[in-house]
């Protein structure tokens, strides 16, 4: 580990939980470190389990004027703060240190702050109530905290600048990553390309749904998966829970033929399919509709844009659903359905010309350098600390 620069520790803030871990920073590039530390939001007074958030229409309405915080409001941003607090001196030195946050949610006009929050509490001076509770703890920071990202903006600066990143050595990428949500990054022209600044002619997976109208991220993330066994086994999302029955499970009963859990990914493998063809075909030559949006509000997305004729060198999958694909290899069950049904999809395109199919197909097959798998452990938190790390280099 070099020496010439302080702790750096990157910081995922999710929906119950915040995890922390020391980034390493080599001359290869960034890694993990060994030492880590996560808390439970519950653990910390004044936590209300049976928080209700405030309705999502008001909490737009005042995104852009002036956030009127409820006491319920108040309370549960308090103690989540505590948490990150509490997480963070931890892993705290006694020497000035770099941290970078992801957080869910709408951000505020500045970054530093959650401007609203589907299933939490907005917490719009986020950033000024952490740093004021670490200096009251005497924990020093080189610099304040310069935003709070996004995970999927983390994962693709992880996969970027970290050692084994996938990204690095690619000029044309794609990456989509499955945990409690999914996660699209981008790569185009050799220089990452937050999702949000393609909102004009690309929309994020957890914006589309399918033609039955389910939406496309419940076939790339855990819970999602393991929502689509419930419906076919009968058996309920709190049993399933109780009896620690996750998708790596339900791909083991699938490989065991077990007739709801067999339906479950041919499911998934149909949809993840078609997701990442409608991916594939619109980088290559603009969107056409294969998919509708969650938001029927939402501005139908442009055909044209600044990358068409674009071919991806790779698509990368990662996080749990990299890790159930990659286990799943073999087996006939989810790799293969995946990468032959998209195989046939690009085979069957009249918006692809030969010479994307040429690189997308080998002997008539997909090419099986296309799908990556990601190695990176705890992505979101790993790209929070590379992005204040490269933050704090330009200062």
């Amino acid at each position: 580990m070099m020496t010439d620069h302080p702790l750096i520790i990157g910081i995922d803030g999710g929906a119950t939980k915040v995890s922390a871990w020391v980034i390493d920073q080599t001359s290869k590039g960034f890694n993990l470190g060994n030492t880590h530390s996560q808390k439970i939001y519950s653990d910390f007074p004044p936590f209300n389990p049976g928080f209700t958030p405030v309705n999502i229409q008001t909490q737009l309405k005042e995104i852009d004027s002036i956030i009127t915080l409820t006491e319920p409001e108040q309370n549960q941003g308090q103690a989540i703060v505590a948490a990150f607090v509490e997480t963070i001196s931890e892993l705290y030195a006694g020497e000035p240190m770099i941290i970078g946050v992801g957080m869910p949610g709408l951000k505020t006009a500045n970054g530093r702050g959650i401007a609203a929050m589907v299933n939490g509490p907005r917490i719009p001076m986020f950033c000024d109530d952490l740093e004021n509770a670490l200096s009251s703890q005497g924990i020093q920071l080189t610099n304040p905290i310069h935003r709070l990202g996004s995970d999927a903006d983390y994962c693709g600066i992880g996969e970027e600048y970290a050692t084994d990143g996938l990204f690095k050595s690619i000029h044309n990428g794609y990456y989509l990553g499955g945990g409690t949500g999914a996660a699209d990054a981008l790569k185009l022209d050799g220089k990452l390309i937050p999702l949000d600044q393609t909102k004009s002619w690309l929309l994020k997976s957890w914006e589309m749904v399918n033609h039955d109208q389910v939406a496309l991220e419940r076939f790339a993330s855990a819970g999602g998966i393991q929502s689509i066994y419930s419906l076919y086994s009968g058996i309920s999302i709190e049993s399933l829970n109780a009896d620690t029955i996750y998708p790596d499970v339900i791909l083991k009963r699938a490989i065991q033929k077990e007739e709801p859990a067999l339906k479950t990914f041919a499911d998934v493998s149909m949809n993840l399919a078609e997701l990442l063809f409608e991916r594939i075909e619109t980088i290559f030559s603009g969107w056409t509709g294969r998919f509708g949006a969650i938001n029927p509000n939402r501005e139908i997305p442009s055909s044209e844009h600044s990358f068409l004729g674009t071919i991806l060198d790779c698509i990368i999958i990662g996080q749990r659903l990299g890790l159930l694909l990659e286990t799943s290899r073999g087996s006939g069950i989810l790799w293969e359905s995946l990468t032959d049904q998209l195989g046939n999809l690009i085979k069957q395109s009249d918006r692809l010309d030969s010479k994307a199919k040429s690189a997308y197909l080998v002997n008539d097959q997909l090419n099986p350098n296309l799908i990556q798998i990601s190695t990176l452990k705890d992505a979101p938190a790993l790209g929070a600390g590379i992005d204040a790390a490269l933050n704090n280099s330009k200062n």
